[in-house]
């Protein structure tokens, strides 16, 4: 039996049993007042990691959807220290030869969707980026972080800027450019990842909220959730929160743009913290909760994290904002996770909040799973702070 098994709070013990419920006013309002312990936290990551690894090989592809789980592994490895999460991670980063997209021929190098060997410049294949350059950083082999170099120095020598054009993007790739950065002291990194954030501030940004639509298709008044209201993606929003936070981790004080980032971060963190349900998940559709209404996991645990990570670093109040996260971790750690160790209520791929659409104890995925695990992580950090 794992040592911290006896330290698991009542509340834990009950995931087992079935016994708590996310709706009930008084468990809420416990949830706010209680906090978790490190260990407890620690059985959480443990139990949702061990259950995904040994239900699902690391021999996969390196596109967006396992990369992000990745993410999440990375995350829990650095609070864990569990080497089989960094061998996981690894088998990983082997299997697809340290690459995204594999092409070589430059010439045919795109930046559109797509799922072939040519997409090498679109950002669903270039997330993997960010585990290979956490794994060179423990073990600094060149050939970790070779191909990450030769396409986003490749991206940044072209006259493009419009490379990221949906709110995904910024948690695909935006936290490349500030680890890369870090590794190669390159000041384009920086330059560019402020010309790509400004081009993608300016089709899917609303300053009247400080959300973000998914991407051009979502501006309002063009689309419109199903009354009428602007329709802002929960996990897209999720994407642009957790992705802003990883920025403003690795970016240098002085960088002269940090305010621009904390501006944004800050403004969708007040927009999330408006938008959240009682019972402390977040809907699909953040200010129309009857598009699609009910529970969806991905974007509360990447809004977990992202306030998470704020309240730890010392940019969001914490007074103001942990009652949101407690809420959420309510939800995420009672409601979201199954007796077995399955992340449950994750809406599956896609890119709306789309009406009737079934999410339940039985929806999980991959990223889902990245999410909790980085929302975990980041409480365990706080828990480990105070």
């Amino acid at each position: 039996m794992p040592p911290y098994k006896h330290l698991l709070s009542a509340a834990f013990l009950a995931i087992g049993t079935g016994l708590l419920s996310a709706g009930c006013a008084t468990s809420n309002t416990r949830a706010q007042a209680a906090q978790p312990q490190k260990e407890e936290v620690v059985a959480f990551i443990t139990k949702v990691n061990d259950h995904w690894q040994a239900t699902h090989p690391p021999q996969v592809w390196s596109f967006w959807d396992a990369a992000a789980y990745q993410t999440g592994n990375m995350a829990a490895y650095a609070v864990t220290k569990n080497e089989k999460y960094r061998q996981y991670a690894e088998a990983w980063a082997e299997h697809n030869e340290w690459k995204g997209a594999t092409s070589d021929d430059k010439a045919t190098w795109k930046y559109k969707y797509g799922e072939t060997a040519d997409h090498v410049l679109f950002g669903d294949w270039q997330i993997c980026f960010q585990t290979y350059i956490d794994l060179y950083n423990l073990k600094p082999e060149p050939r970790r972080i070779a191909r990450a170099r030769e396409v986003m120095e490749y991206e940044m020598s072209t006259d493009r800027s419009d490379y990221w054009w949906w709110a995904d993007g910024l948690y695909m790739v935006m936290p490349v450019m500030t680890k890369l950065y870090k590794v190669t002291n390159n000041p384009q990194y920086l330059t560019k990842l402020h010309e790509y954030f400004s081009y993608a501030n300016s089709i899917m940004h609303d300053p009247e909220t400080g959300l973000y639509y998914r991407d051009a298709k979502y501006v309002y008044p063009q689309h419109k959730s199903v009354n009428g209201k602007k329709d802002f993606w929960a996990r897209g929003d999720g994407w642009v929160l957790a992705g802003l936070a990883k920025v403003l981790q690795d970016l240098p004080p002085d960088d002269p743009h940090r305010a621009d980032y904390l501006s944004k971060y800050r403004g969708l963190a007040a927009a999330i913290k408006q938008a959240q349900r009682p019972e402390g998940y977040w809907t699909r559709s953040l200010l129309d909760p009857e598009h699609a209404p009910g529970p969806e996991t991905s974007g509360t645990a990447f809004y977990t994290y992202g306030l998470l990570w704020g309240i730890n670093h010392g940019v969001l109040d914490e007074k103001d904002y942990l009652p949101t996260v407690q809420r959420a971790w309510h939800y995420l750690t009672t409601t979201a996770l199954q007796p077995d160790g399955t992340v449950g209520y994750v809406q599956p791929i896609g890119e709306k909040a789309i009406p009737g659409q079934v999410v339940n104890q039985n929806s999980t995925t991959n990223f889902g799973v990245g999410a909790f695990l980085l929302a975990a992580s980041e409480m365990y950090h706080y828990l480990d702070k105070n």
